[in-house]
């Protein structure tokens, strides 16, 4: 019995083959959590091995190989216990951690996102996206998230990091002053600002976010509707000639339908006659009916105001227009030395460094100069 006991404890094996693809953390499976003299640990690249010993965090493993001694753990094995009869009342269980990146995790806004739009005004937005998650400390993970879980996966923390996720989007993009038009061109932007804000966050949970990315910012149908109906007319241009033209291809289309029949082609032969009579008086320019000159094309909407961001004291305030700015600075509330942003700008700014805020300095004095020595 004694011999079948010592011969055991050379080709003991701790080690996870992971097939899953979607385990986070894995207990390894043994019976009665004994661990033997010169077990031999196996902690592969993208992994953590986490012993708990008498329900306390004992010690944490990387990649490499290990063998298991009492004089490089805080473990008593089975075999320095022989009073216990080869039972060691020291108990431990290992849990591998999975430290690799769990990518395409999928997000999405579950109910649009009110905002106030500088072009639209009130307006309903929907976004979705996708993100990645890795463990960046395996200790903190297996307190506040796994506890005893003997397999944990990514779809038991899948949702709560989806939560987390949709709150910033909808934080930030409501508070980010960009024009729905424009959010397309700013996804990047916008996907930086949202994964340094959920970064802490994650922290407390031993988790880290490498990639955030927003793949669509879409508007309620019926309002993507009427904008391409907008689109359309500036594209159609001179609403009266684009009317004749529908006019003159309705009428053709009338008068080819009727050829197999003396109504239709009749029908065809008067409406195309009509038609020329109509052509002949617009080229003649007929003196009894002089031709109605065209009406002008509406004018395009304004262009939409630029907004600014503030930031002081670690905090930021905005957007904030000219005017606004303009107020400010007369409470001594703003500077030519605040930083400011606006969508499209690279990183924050002195005011005095931007172009577009030059007009608010012109009639503001320069500082004092120095005092004479």
């Amino acid at each position: 019995m004694v011999f079948s006991f010592l011969k055991g404890q050379f080709i003991d094996v701790i080690e996870w083959l992971d097939d899953s693809r979607d385990t986070l953390v894995y207990r390894f499976e043994r019976y009665g959590n004994t661990i033997m003299m010169g077990a031999k640990l196996t902690v592969r690249e993208g992994q953590a091995a986490v012993f708990i010993h008498e329900g306390q965090m004992a010690d944490i493993f990387g990649p490499g190989l290990y063998e298991l001694e009492t004089n490089n753990m805080p473990l008593m094995t089975a075999l320095q216990n022989w009073d216990h009869g080869f039972n060691s009342p020291f108990k431990s269980e290992i849990y591998f951690v999975n430290t690799r990146r769990f990518p395409g995790l999928k997000w999405g806004t579950q109910n649009p996102i009110m905002l106030r739009d500088p072009e639209f005004g009130a307006l309903r937005l929907r976004a979705f996206g996708s993100y990645t998650i890795k463990v960046t400390d395996p200790a903190t993970f297996m307190t506040e998230i796994v506890g005893t879980d003997g397999e944990f996966t990514e779809d038991e923390i899948s949702g709560q990091i989806r939560n987390i996720v949709v709150q910033k989007v909808s934080q930030t993009l409501a508070s980010s002053g960009i024009p729905a038009l424009d959010m397309a061109a700013n996804t990047g932007d916008l996907s930086r600002i949202i994964g340094e804000a959920i970064d802490p966050t994650l922290a407390d949970y031993g988790l880290s976010m490498p990639e955030l990315y927003i793949e669509n910012i879409s508007l309620p149908p019926d309002v993507e509707k009427v904008l391409d109906q907008r689109s359309s007319m500036g594209i159609v241009g001179d609403l009266n000639k684009y009317t004749q033209f529908s006019a003159a291809q309705a009428m053709q289309t009338a008068a080819s339908s009727g050829g197999d029949n003396a109504m239709g082609a009749g029908m065809g032969m008067g409406m195309g006659m009509g038609m020329a009579q109509t052509m002949a008086n617009a080229m003649s320019g007929n003196a009894q009916q002089a031709p109605q000159p065209a009406a002008a094309p509406p004018p395009p909407p304004p262009p939409a105001a630029t907004v600014w961001h503030v930031a002081a004291n670690g905090q930021t305030t905005g957007p904030f227009g000219e005017d606004q700015l303009r107020q400010m600075m007369a409470r001594g509330d703003f500077g030519r030395d605040t930083l400011v942003w606006t969508a499209g700008q690279d990183g924050w700014k002195k005011a005095r460094e931007v172009s577009g805020l030059a007009g608010l300095f012109a009639s503001m004095p320069p500082p004092p100069p120095p005092p004479a020595g």
